[in-house]
This record gives C-alpha cells, sequence and structure tokens, in this order.
C-alpha cells in the first residue's frame, strides 16, 4: 500500500502530497475510528474530545491546504460548481444559527462537527480529485483495504472470536458496549465489528456488497487469484457482517439497492419472465414471513420482539415513540432547536434529545430551511450520480445512496462518521471520474 501511494504522489508538489495524504490517512483509518478511540480514551484519559476530533484536525489542516492550492492554481471557479456553493450555504447557515437557541459551546462545536464533517470531507476529495484525477485509484485501492479489514474482522466477531473480545480495549457500558442483543434474548448477538454499533455495520457491510456486486456485472473484477480472492473475502464477510447485525434497515436498504444495480446492468440482458418470475418470488417470500410472523424465528430477528420476555418496550416501539415526538417537534420549531441539540452534541447541553430519523435530525439542528438545503444537496449529488451511471463507481454509490436514504428513515445513519464519510467519500471520488485536467503544482 505504501509503495502505492508513494507511485501514485510522483509529480506532485509538497503541498500537494501533504493534502492528498491528509485524505488518504482520513479515508483509510476511518473504519477502525471506533476502537482506535476507545483504546486511546482508555490509555489517554481525559482527553476525549481531542481523541475523538482527531479527523476534523486533519480535515481542517487538509482545507487549509485545500484553499491554498486552489488560489495558486488559479482553480476558484470550483467555488462556483452548485454541489460546492450548497455545502458552503449550509455551513453559513449553521454559523448563522449559531447563537439561536445556543446550548453552550461544547454541545455548538460537537453539533457543527457531526452536522458537517461528512460534506466537508466530499468537498475537500472534490477538489482533490479535481486538481489530482489521477488519485481516484488511490481511494478505492484504500476503500478496498479498509472493507477487507472491517469485514474480515466481523466475520471473526460473529465465528471464532469472544462475543465480548472488544472489551480488552476498552469497550463498556460507559464506552460503547461490546456487543447488543435482540430485545434482550442472548441468542440473538449483534455484533459491531470496528463500528460503534450493529446498524452502522450493517450499512457499510451492505454498502459494501453492492460495490461488489457493480464490479462483478460490471466485469471489473478480473479472473486473476488476488481479484478472485479479495472478492469472495469481501462476499462472505459481508454477507456475515449484514446478517449477524440484525439491522433490519440495512439488510431492506441491501435489497433494494442490489435490485437497482440488477436492474440498471441486466435489464436488457435478462428476459421479462425472469423478471416476473423474480417479483414472484419476491412476493411470495413477503407473504411467507406474514403468514409465519409470530414465529420464534420470524418474532426475534425480523420483528425484534422476544416472544419470552424482553425489554419492558420493544425496540420497534421505542422506534414509534421517538419518531412521534421527534414529528412533534418539527411541526412545532420551523427554525429547529438549534446546533448541537440534538444526538450526543446534546449530552453535552442541559437538554439531551435523540432522534432516530436523519431528516428530522437535521430539521431539529437547523430548522426546515436547513432540512431543505441538506436535500438539494444530496438529491444533487444522487443525480449527478445517475447521469455517470455508466461507471461502475458512481453506479454502486448511487445505489448506496439510496439505501442510506431509506436507512435514515429509521436512523440518523449520516451522524455515524465512518458511514458518512466512506459514501460521501466515494460519492466525490465518483464524480470526478470523468475529469482529465491534472495540476502538478
Amino acid at each position: 500500500m505504501t509503495g502505492g501511494k508513494a507511485k501514485n504522489l510522483v509529480g506532485l508538489s509538497i503541498v500537494g502530497k501533504l493534502y492528498i495524504s491528509l485524505l488518504a490517512v482520513i479515508f483509510g483509518l476511518i473504519v477502525l475510528h471506533a476502537p482506535i478511540v476507545v483504546g486511546l480514551e482508555t490509555l489517554w484519559s481525559g482527553n476525549d474530545l481531542l481523541i475523538k476530533s482527531w479527523k476534523e484536525i486533519l480535515m481542517l489542516v487538509a482545507g487549509v491546504l485545500a484553499l491554498y492550492l486552489v488560489f495558486k492554481n488559479k482553480r476558484t471557479v470550483i467555488f462556483k460548481d452548485p454541489v460546492i456553493f450548497a455545502i458552503l450555504a449550509y455551513a453559513v447557515l449553521h454559523l448563522v444559527l449559531t447563537f439561536y437557541n445556543f446550548q453552550g459551546w461544547s454541545a455548538w462545536g460537537a453539533g457543527l462537527a457531526i452536522d458537517l464533517r461528512y460534506l466537508l470531507f466530499f468537498a475537500l476529495v472534490y477538489i482533490a480529485l479535481y486538481l489530482y484525477p489521477n488519485q481516484r485509484k488511490l481511494f478505492i485501492k484504500i476503500g478496498i483495504i479498509g472493507a477487507l479489514v472491517a469485514l474480515v474482522f466481523a466475520f471473526l466477531q460473529v465465528f471464532i472470536l469472544p462475543k465480548d473480545v472488544l472489551k480488552y480495549i476498552g469497550y463498556n457500558l460507559n464506552t460503547i458496549s461490546p456487543y447488543l442483543t435482540i430485545d434482550k434474548n442472548p441468542e440473538f448477538v449483534r455484533i459491531n465489528g470496528t463500528f460503534r454499533g450493529p446498524n452502522p455495520l450493517g450499512a457499510y457491510a451492505g454498502f459494501a456488497l453492492v460495490l461488489l456486486a457493480v464490479a462483478f456485472v460490471k466485469g471489473k473484477i478480473k479472473k486473476t487469484k488476488r481479484h478472485l480472492a479479495v472478492s469472495i473475502i469481501l462476499l462472505i464477510g459481508g454477507l456475515s457482517a449484514l446478517w449477524a447485525s440484525y439491522s433490519r434497515s440495512a439488510q431492506a436498504g441491501t435489497l433494494v439497492a442490489l435490485g437497482i444495480v440488477l436492474v440498471c446492468a441486466l435489464w436488457r440482458k435478462i428476459p421479462k419472465k425472469v423478471w416476473i418470475s423474480a417479483g414472484a418470488v419476491v412476493l411470495m417470500i413477503l407473504g411467507g414471513l406474514y403468514a409465519f410472523r409470530d414465529s420464534y424465528f420470524i418474532s426475534n430477528v425480523v420483528l425484534h420482539e422476544n416472544p419470552k420476555g424482553g425489554s419492558a418496550i420493544s425496540s420497534n416501539e421505542g422506534h414509534a415513540s421517538s419518531l412521534g415526538d421527534s414529528f412533534d417537534r418539527f411541526i412545532r420549531q420551523p427554525l429547529g432547536e438549534g446546533v448541537g441539540s440534538t444526538g450526543s452534541a446534546s449530552l453535552l447541553a442541559d437538554r439531551p434529545t435523540i432522534i432516530e430519523n436523519q431528516y428530522l435530525f437535521i430539521a431539529h439542528e437547523v430548522g426546515w430551511f436547513g432540512l431543505i438545503l441538506f436535500a438539494y444537496i444530496y438529491l444533487l449529488v444522487m443525480t449527478k450520480l445517475w447521469k455517470l451511471k455508466s461507471d461502475w463507481l458512481a453506479l454502486g454509490v448511487f445505489a448506496g445512496g439510496v439505501s442510506m436514504a431509506l436507512i435514515g428513515l429509521l436512523l440518523p445513519v449520516w451522524v455515524d462518521d465512518t458511514i458518512s464519510i466512506i459514501w460521501w467519500g466515494l460519492a466525490a471520488v465518483a464524480l470526478q471520474s470523468k475529469n482529465k485536467d491534472i495540476i502538478k503544482s
């Protein structure tokens, strides 16, 4: 990896090399963010905020370098790009709302980081590949290596390692639980992998499987031992992690994304009779799930309700209650509650508030206009990806984006730094796939 990276950076100035290297470090280490943070907090207590902010600090440094390179090379036209301009407007909105229902500096800073870090990373990678488009392969290679590390560990946690193996690096009820169960049923253990919880792991595993599927149908997987070995490892690891996460939203989102990939890649190659038969099979499966909804397996795995006991309030009831309360807040607060008023950032303020919906999460932070602006950014990126769907990465990121949008209905999917930085980072890489302009200074 090191040799390949050095080769890719040949011809760049010192500033350019440092800029690309910072982004590569963030993109490469983000899959290990949770264990790194928990481990360092255990060894270096009292510096939690600094440890958690490692990636944001690197992004700020990279941001300064990006401005230098853009102005030095007279490429300020990038700031007129609709996506970059909209992201800047979204960031300005957060700053304008700083003292609206001010939550305190700690909560405000945490909220600002959570709301903007993935968009900042997208912009930094987008600008980097605008200046240096030959760095695309570097990010793809790092993404593959990261997936191998994350999914192999998840596989080991499912089949070989003790379920609580993460406790040895500091995972506990005060940091991150080393594992969870479905409705307090010890027979159904939900693993974390290298993520903050089972749901982010499921979302990541599903996205990895979607990209693997696109690479396969687009003929990007060569018939070499290395390519086949990597593909098989990713497939087995991805399926294992997706299943053992027991994340219904991730599993459903993955199926939808895979359906999009198959339709886009094989619609004209497969007879209509096959599509009709496949649709009939799907309906039969759904009918079977409904018919056996009271069985032990369906109750636990699909419905997440333990018929033998479990929590006083099931996860379904918790989701419904949270959604109802959040929607009520959305209607009553057109300007939101203020930056840092939601999620983990709100734990640093006086009124902790947990919202289990990405869109209501954003509205709670920056109001209706903020939600509209974010939706514009997201739809703009997705539209651009769709137009580039002949490129395998663009199609895979688009399908994964649909999956993330669906997951966001039940979980604040972009709040998880690993998921958000990986998807938005790859979106930036995909959008610059047609850029041929190269800057070497």
